[in-house]
């Protein structure tokens, strides 16, 4: 059985949209796109670097594999294992694409499939709406979270209402110089509930 790992960029206020640049998604008149670049930062370089080398394959959103595969087959010498790597993208729509090692999935029910079977762990980046369904579904196994010091107040955000109750560990965590938390967690099983101070 594989894994899905989530690696986001996130603010404080959950927003991950167009972390990157102005041009990556400026859907719903996001005003805020290329947030990231202000707290650049080696230990993000390091831990996110880290995930870009690893023996992976890929799970996507149309959304985040429209704006990929226009970039990264061009761009093979900063990060190889995407376009070598095997992609699975869920739309309900898509079915063909000139980028190599793409398979389009339809629904919850063909991650699961996937999931269940052998090969490599599967991580995801962006997605949001790919990774809500996830949650909601409790097929998420670790979250790597890039939480950056800033408040947006608009944007796509990582979680929503709908998600199945789940305890997750704190498995690492660290600290950069420009402010950037990072914290990777594991499922851990139910939320455990009682009354603080007894």
């Amino acid at each position: 059985m594989r894994k899905i790992i989530v690696y986001e960029f996130i603010t404080l206020d959950g927003v991950m949209q167009a972390p990157g640049g102005p041009e990556e998604d400026p859907s719903a008149k996001f005003e805020f796109g290329g947030w990231q670049a202000p707290y650049d930062d080696p230990i993000v370089d390091e831990v996110a670097g880290s995930a870009l080398q690893a023996d992976v394959e890929f799970l996507l959103g149309r959304k985040t594999f429209d704006i990929w595969s226009s970039y990264w087959p061009k761009h093979a010498d900063i990060w190889p294992y995407i376009n070598d790597n095997m992609k699975y993208v869920l739309s309900f729509e898509k079915s063909e694409t000139d980028w190599q090692n793409t398979t389009f999935i339809r629904n919850v029910g063909g991650i699961k499939k996937l999931k269940d079977s052998d090969g490599a762990d599967l991580h995801i980046w962006g997605s949001s709406k790919l990774v809500q369904l996830l949650l909601a579904n409790d097929l998420v196994d670790e979250l790597c979270l890039m939480t950056y010091p800033i408040i947006l107040g608009q944007g796509k955000k990582l979680f929503a209402d709908g998600a199945v109750p789940r305890a997750f560990n704190l498995i690492e965590s660290r600290i950069g110089k420009t402010g950037v938390i990072i914290a990777r967690y594991q499922r851990a099983g139910d939320v455990e509930t009682g009354t603080v101070g007894e």
